[in-house]
């Protein structure tokens, strides 16, 4: 095998001198009341930079940024060029978030200066996929790749090159460096939102927008949380305490969820479920609201479609135009308007949220058309009505979820009186097929109640860096520049008939990415590894700084550098800071940051491109003249910001509500602003259309889903449309559903390598089962076992667990192959589409979206045949 790495390159080293630095920094932290490692006493960064300088030391704020929503505020403590310790920051001006962190972060050296990093550009000289290099220089790995590049643009096009980069929130510089090469060369980006399956298509078919959520900090608003299907304890690490908190202040807390997790442990109930029934379980909660009238009529009046006319001859909605005498009030391309009944029919205004009149929201009502025509019509909260009684009542209901009609009643009746309500609907419950009917029917007893848009109250999903905070595109679209969007699952499917997305005519050639590990992370079907092999990537590219799957997979592999070692502008979408990454150490071995990567690239392309990344200056300068930009150009969130002032510590993004707390829907509820409020870069055009009432929408009336029976939100069992249908034999061959969760230990695939937090699983990929579906097979706890079905197979470690249910398998995701074997756990999974997910196309919006749970497997002991 040739020699991969640099043998000769710098590795971790302390000297005595060093080592009696750095713990005598850490002394003087104890001495303070703040441990070595930061996590007790809050005090802040200045404090701590002193208590550094002290003991020798240097101390650099920096800011944790994994694809993870944490977004936490870390201290490099520094000495002779050399990273010594990492600890938490303390400096958020509200101290409910000092200090923030978790253990992953806190050993984040074991990665800088792992065995696993990389040294210098590689180029492949065997097969793809067995990690065979030689070492080459910047400028032939450069030149190689504009080469490649260059040719494939010419044979197939540049749309034929796709780039995918990982979650634009944890750094708008150098990601945005990557979004801005792909639009000046026309190529194709993969939003990485549904690509990772963390798009919850519910937030835009009812709301409009991508997503909202409340931010940690309004969990102690709450006075009643209910969690399907999310372990907060383990993903949320750094905001885990505000739910506990919640508790002890009164809140009531509940968990609904197939499985006993931690996050169930801690809950005042735990109420297990059928696998994917919580769309029925959410229905049923509604009837019983709607039955009692315990809902706010007021609200749903006022903010929802509930009241609008549907008529019965086409399943349509009602449109002022169509109505003999009714206004037809002006309205932008982007909307229309509808009717409701109050006392004879009348337009609503789909630009004002102001209460129109008294509209009804139960009867049938004959309407006279313009065409001397007359049509009957019901409100769409009738028909809501009338399918609950006839299909989800609490009996129902219970033989659908295997929870009591005793228990639905009585958490209807808690979930209506108890307010502020807060939804926490996680994404092992939304990543299945039907996962848009779930959040919709969860959603439905939100906006029922009038839990939208206060303080505590609300529906939140907490999974993917989806969101842009502010408007990014003078750094990330250069003017008259716009890259073809592909969802990723596209380039694993195949088009389809339904698709509004643009497939390059000669699908995908070459992929260029960052930041990410798709050879283990997107390899759905074993695809990924198919293509690599089959030659239908023609060309690939990887910029990361360590050896993984995806590394091993490529042609060449550009070696970047970690947010230890670069300058970088962050802001996540659950924390409302916005902060900077500052280089603590330079770049190690022959390791460049992405932005000069890109530029460099940009370069041998076109000589053209260039100038938009500012090749006059340094690349830590270049990186701070782009956030300057962003921040000046980057609108009301950011207005008066300055890199000055990210500088000295973080700062609250400018958002509507009072003391700037992120609360969704705060405009539209409180200043009667018509949904839904702008998800950037998206222009509020593109999402307005989404929901043309101007208001919160429950019934869908394109074609697609009425063809479904999907207009209003239903109950449909996993599998049926997807496993089922692709192979009958599959119902009685595969009988366990397959759920991979995320992992206490890893933020996705980042910390795979990581030696402290594999030492705390004993090294060792495990799956979880119930013991009765072990007894059936004679699996003993902790045995080496292979689950698999008709596409791929998975080795790991059986943990016999009472708490989980029986035809449920769990594997935590984000274990590298090395780890499994060899094995791929996605190779097990299917690129499944809806085509309720392709009736619009925005992207990273309203988009096909990864159903990762969706998927039957059986497991037995390995090395034994089928």
């Amino acid at each position: 095998m040739a020699k991969q790495q640099k043998e000769d390159a710098p590795a971790f080293k302390i000297s005595r001198r060093g080592f009696l630095k750095a713990t005598a920094a850490a002394g003087a932290l104890v001495a303070s009341g703040v441990p070595a490692l930061g996590l007790a006493r809050k005090i802040g960064a200045s404090e701590h930079a002193i208590e550094a300088s002290m003991a020798g030391l240097k101390a650099v704020r920096t800011t944790c940024s994994p694809n993870c929503t944490g977004a936490c505020g870390m201290l490099a403590l520094v000495d002779n060029g050399q990273i010594k310790a990492i600890i938490q920051a303390d400096d958020y001006p509200e101290e409910e978030y000092n200090p923030r962190g978790c253990l992953k972060g806190l050993s984040f050296l074991n990665l800088i200066y792992g065995p696993d990093r990389l040294k210098t550009p590689l180029i492949r000289t065997g097969e793809r996929g067995k990690g065979e290099f030689r070492e080459a220089s910047w400028d032939e790995a450069l030149d190689y790749v504009a080469g490649k590049l260059k040719e494939i643009m010419g044979k197939y096009g540049p749309e034929s090159v796709g780039v995918a980069f990982q979650v634009g929130g944890t750094g708008y510089v150098h990601k945005g460096a990557v979004a801005a090469l792909a639009a000046q060369a026309g190529w194709s980006l993969h939003h990485a939102y549904d690509q990772n399956g963390d798009l919850p298509m519910f937030w835009p078919m009812t709301f409009g927008v991508q997503t909202e959520e409340l931010e940690p900090l309004e969990w102690l608003n709450s006075k009643y949380i209910a969690v399907f299907g999310s372990n907060l304890l383990a993903t949320r690490v750094p905001d885990a305490h505000f739910l506990v908190e919640a508790r002890q202040r009164g809140a009531k807390f509940i968990v609904v969820d197939p499985n006993y997790t931690p996050t169930a442990a801690k809950a005042d109930e735990w109420i297990p479920i059928a696998t994917s029934s919580d769309d029925a379980f959410g229905l049923g909660l509604a009837q019983v609201i709607i039955e009692e009238k315990l809902y706010d009529e007021a609200f749903i009046k006022s903010y929802t479609d509930l009241p609008l006319l549907i008529r019965s001859d086409n399943g349509k909605r009602l449109r002022a135009n169509e109505v003999s005498g009714a206004a037809n009030l002006p309205a932008p391309d982007y909307r229309e308007v509808f009717v409701v009944w109050d006392g004879g029919p009348r337009s609503v205004n789909p630009q004002s949220l102001e209460p129109v009149g008294n509209p009804a929201l139960e009867g049938e009502f004959e309407v006279a058309l313009k065409d001397g025509g007359r049509v009957k019509c019901k409100p769409v909260f009738q028909l809501l009505k009338e399918k609950l009684a006839a299909s989800y009542t609490p009996s129902r209901v219970a033989g659908i979820t295997g929870v009591s009609q005793e228990t639905i009643i009585r958490l209807a009746r808690e979930m209506a009186a108890v307010k502020p309500l807060h939804i926490v609907y996680g994404a092992s419950n939304y990543q299945w097929y039907h996962g848009d009917l779930k959040g919709r029917a969860l959603a439905l007893v939100t906006v029922l109640t009038g839990n939208i848009g206060k303080p505590g109250a609300g529906i939140s999903t907490y999974a993917g860096q989806y969101r842009i905070r502010f408007n990014i595109g003078s750094w990330w679209f250069p003017p008259d520049k716009k890259p073809n969007w592909v969802p990723f699952l596209y380039v694993l499917h195949g088009p389809t008939p339904d698709m509004k997305a643009k497939l390059p005519p000669n699908g995908i050639k070459a992929l260029l990415f960052g930041w990410g590990n798709p050879f283990d992370q997107h390899n759905m079907s074993n695809k990924m590894r198919k293509m690599a092999t089959g030659g239908d990537f023609e060309l690939i590219v990887a910029m990361d700084f360590q050896m993984s799957t995806s590394a091993q997979w490529s042609d060449v592999v550009l070696p970047g550098v970690t947010w230890y070692e670069k300058t970088e502008l962050v802001a996540s979408p659950v924390h409302p800071y916005v902060q900077i990454q500052q280089p603590a150490i330079e770049p190690l071995y022959e390791c460049k940051p992405e932005l000069w990567i890109i530029r460099e690239l940009a370069k041998r392309i076109n000589p053209d491109f260039a100038g938009h990344f500012f090749p006059e200056l340094d690349v830590n300068q270049a990186a701070e003249k782009a956030i300057e930009l962003m921040l000046q150009k980057g609108g009301e969130a950011v207005a008066g910001i300055t890199l000055a002032d990210l500088k000295k510590g973080p700062v609250r993004l400018k958002l509507p509500a009072p003391g700037h707390r992120q609360i969704p829907f705060y405009e539209q509820v409180n200043e009667k602003k018509p949904f839904p409020p702008q998800s950037l870069p998206a222009p509020l055009e593109k999402t307005a259309a989404l929901v043309k009432s101007g208001r919160i929408e429950f019934y869908r009336e394109e074609d697609i889903f009425r063809r479904l029976g999907e207009e209003l939100p239903v109950h449909k069992p996993p599998f049926e449309d997807t496993e089922y249908r692709l192979n009958p034999g599959a119902r009685e061959k595969y009988r366990l559903a397959l759920i991979t969760r995320n992992a206490l230990y890893r933020v996705h695939s980042t910390h795979s390598n990581n030696i402290w937090m594999n030492e705390l699983q004993d090294l060792k990929p495990r799956v979880w089962l119930s013991p009765g579906e072990a007894r059936q097979r004679g699996i003993e706890d902790k045995e080496r076992v292979e689950v698999y079905n008709d596409r791929g197979r998975l080795i790991a470690y059986a943990v016999i667990d009472p708490g989980i249910r029986n035809g449920v398998i769990i594997f935590e995701q984000g274990w590298w192959s090395r780890y499994t074997e060899g094995t791929a756990y996605n190779s097990l999974t299917y690129p499944f589409i809806k085509p309720t997910h392709e009736v619009y196309f925005v992207p990273g919006i309203w988009s096909p979206n990864t159903c990762w749970n969706e998927c039957l497997v059986d497991v037995r002991k390995a090395g034994v045949m089928a």
